[in-house]
């Protein structure tokens, strides 16, 4: 159950619709479930308003399918998986019709992808090319989200011009996620234009001296930009996770 569905819950039981031990036992379910191997935790979705997310690495496919199943079960509309192996969604496209895989972010999704509910948009920018399969994570787990996103790849500062020439989209952003490897001064161009948080991704994109993205880290966190925050190297999840919390605060009394 999300905040949603608690909100609907309560208003049917203050109009009549929905009998108080009926919600009363919804309520109560289990808030997790031990499957040996995991212990999910339905009641996220409650708690924090984005219910559980399966990480893929390090699970065996059966694991992945037996989670995902199981949180179904329990009235979970969309089922993110990150860092998900090819193998494993080989098995899910068997059991689950509704499954989609996206190779490039190595994201899968079961069920069905909600309908942006979010303030405004998310931008996920890239410095290049390369950077993609990091960006395609943070896409696509702020679309599973409920965030409508908007994609600019490959607009770093070797050619700032690109850049430049989506100065509408950038300047009319909710949140911006900017992802570049290298010396990963994309984030630091990008918080000088816009005014919306900036989250910055490094990635383990570069030559040797980048150190497995060390050097785009050390970059972003030192950027002199106000407003830029920084998730650790390669982690789109994050990124895309922390730009819906910010699409869809609400000014608060």
């Amino acid at each position: 159950m999300d905040q949603h569905e608690a909100r609907r819950l309560l208003q049917g039981v203050r109009q009549g619709q929905v009998d108080v031990e009926e919600a009363l036992l919804r309520l109560k379910t289990e808030p997790y479930d031990d499957l040996g191997y995991a212990k999910l935790d339905h009641h996220r979705g409650l708690r924090q308003g984005i219910a559980e997310v399966i990480y893929g690495a390090g699970k065996t496919p059966e694991q992945i399918a037996g989670i995902s199943e199981n949180l179904l079960a329990h009235g979970q509309k969309t089922i993110l998986i990150t860092r998900m192996g090819e193998e494993a969604a080989q098995l899910l496209a068997k059991r689950q019709p509704s499954f989609v895989y996206h190779s490039m972010g190595r994201v899968g999704i079961v069920g069905e992808m909600p309908k942006p509910d979010g303030i405004g948009k998310v931008v996920v920018a890239t410095g290049g090319t390369s950077d993609m399969p990091v960006a395609e994570e943070a896409a696509l787990t702020a679309e599973a989200l409920g965030n409508e996103v908007v994609r600019l790849y490959d607009v770093g500062v070797a050619g700032l011009h690109r850049l430049l020439s989506h100065l509408e989209e950038i300047m009319s952003a909710r949140a911006i996620i900017a992802i570049a490897g290298m010396e990963g001064a994309l984030a630091s161009v990008i918080g000088g234009l816009a005014d919306c948080p900036v989250i910055g991704v490094p990635t383990s994109v570069g030559y040797g001296a980048s150190f497995q993205g060390l050097s785009a880290l050390l970059s972003m966190l030192n950027s002199c930009a106000s407003g830029v925050s920084v998730v650790n190297i390669d982690n789109g999840f994050g990124a895309g996770y922390l730009a819906s919390m910010i699409n869809h605060m609400e000014g608060k009394a």
